[in-house]
């Protein structure tokens, strides 16, 4: 049986800003939602997100007999992370700016996780960053973490909705576990869903075929949605949160953006060569795109 507040006292020394640990739990009221979201559409083209529902809504599928879900996650943000200046077409989504938190964030659970391994030899976990389907958002709630927006991401008091979250699931657990979040939320504003050009959040869900983010990252081969100056992702509803607004930037070395998109015009982006794609992209999620895509998006926003 491990100890909370080591568990979260172990988080800050690897890097997180926030540590929560929930209970593992099985969430029909989210397995339901989820399962009459994909058969209205709103999936779209994500194929993978209508596999391995069951695992997604229950973590013990995941790792046998498992009793603890950590949850962690650090802030990103960063000048990008304020917005860009109307006129701009060549717009990156702030987190894209830093190197792949895929592999920052999974670093630091391994170290995590290493650490819990040396005071319980016999400890079985897995740690995950969007590598497998586990409610992430739900359990960072259950964890005490904060909310899920209107815009469908995890909201918290401190950092906004500008938090990249990781999981370590493991078959131990704690003396005591976090309280949910139970905090004001989003209260009447609906700021993020009047400032998203394509009309694309509900209530609490996104319809995919009209996410900027989707349309520039993940649909290939496809009828497009306008991408309004985006090239990859998309911070429109994030960068009117009020939370965002005030939320600090980050401070964690390991997210330091590793370019300026604000530095570039359509011109220097068609300018670069596969070399210099390279070299100044490939160990950011500008790499899992490809040079080919994000000049098509550029060349998009020209029309």
């Amino acid at each position: 049986m491990f100890n909370l507040e080591h568990i979260k006292r172990v988080a800050h020394e690897v890097g997180f800003d926030l540590c929560g640990v929930a209970h593992t739990s099985i969430f029909e009221e989210d397995r339901a939602f989820l399962k009459e979201w994909i058969e209205q559409g709103y999936a779209s083209s994500l194929d993978y997100l209508k596999r391995n529902i069951d695992c997604r809504a229950d973590a013990t599928l995941l790792v046998e007999g498992a009793k603890s879900v950590i949850v962690c996650a650090v802030t990103y943000k960063n000048r990008v992370s304020d917005g860009y200046p109307t006129n701009h077409r060549t717009k990156v989504a702030s987190y894209a700016c830093t190197t792949d938190y895929h592999t920052t964030i999974k670093q630091m659970l391994f170290e995590m996780c290493a650490h819990l391994k040396e005071m319980d030899p016999d400890l079985s976990a897995r740690c995950f960053v969007d590598s497998a389907p586990i409610l992430e958002k739900r359990y960072a709630v259950e964890a005490g973490l904060g909310w899920i927006g209107r815009q469908s991401l995890l909201i918290t008091p401190e950092y906004g909705s500008f938090v990249l979250l990781g999981e370590i699931v493991m078959t131990a657990e704690c003396d005591r576990y976090d309280t949910p979040y139970n905090g004001i939320g989003c209260g009447e504003c609906h700021r993020c869903v009047e400032a998203c050009p394509n009309n694309a959040i509900k209530e609490r869900h996104i319809d995919t075929s009209r996410c900027i983010s989707c349309a520039t990252i993940e649909r290939k081969g496809e009828e497009q949605c306008s991408l309004h100056g985006w090239i990859f992702g998309c911070d429109e509803c994030q960068s009117v949160c009020p939370y965002n607004r005030k939320a600090p930037y980050y401070t964690n070395i390991k997210l330091e953006p590793q370019f300026s998109p604000l530095e570039m015009c359509a011109e220097d982006w068609s300018s670069l060569s596969e070399m210099e794609f390279a070299d100044k992209f490939s160990a950011t999620p500008l790499a899992r795109a490809g040079m080919r895509r994000i000049l098509e998006n550029v060349d998009l926003n020209r029309e």
